[in-house]
């Protein structure tokens, strides 16, 4: 690397820097807000995989198309893994092509949105309203009757088959 492209680098690195810290911030306050349902962050891992960890309470991504629960089509309720909280119903699911399970709309009272200004943009993330637990992010681009598309971690939830 030549010395003017590593200062540039470097540059770029040290100009993000104060943005990653802010998102790293914003993902704990999640994590810990006032919920009914609340664990210290060992009991939370004792309690979940590494990857829900990483999603519910670091508001981490799992990777496009990896999920199961994206091609999930039987009848059921979509529980946050966090908690056991029902947050989606099977009759709100449809196939968004995004890789991710996407729901025109969540149960009532089951989710809360907040501003996330993570990764340079303002977005809308979802988290389960019992336990902080992050779950993905609504976005405008979503079928009728609500115009929306909650992009969900499909590790962040378990699923409970109609009977």
């Amino acid at each position: 690397m030549k010395r003017r492209n590593f200062i540039k680098f470097g540059s770029v690195v040290a100009a993000a820097s104060p943005f990653a810290f802010v998102g790293a911030a914003q993902a704990a306050n999640v994590a810990k807000g006032d919920f009914e349902v609340s664990f210290t962050p060992e009991q939370w891992r004792a309690r979940l995989d590494p990857a829900a960890y990483d999603v519910l309470r670091e508001a981490g991504t799992e990777r496009a198309f990896s999920s199961p629960l994206n091609d999930e089509k039987r009848a059921g309720t979509f529980q946050c893994k966090g908690c056991d909280q029902p947050v989606y119903s099977s009759e709100t699911k449809f196939d968004s092509g995004t890789g991710w399970p996407s729901f025109y709309a969540p149960l009532e009272n089951a989710v809360a949105t907040m501003e996330d200004r993570r990764l340079f943009s303002v977005r809308t993330e979802v988290h389960c309203d019992r336990c902080g637990g992050h779950l993905g992010h609504v976005f405008d681009d979503g079928p009728k009757p609500t115009g929306q598309r909650h992009c969900i971690n499909g590790v962040a939830l378990t699923f409970k088959p109609a009977v």
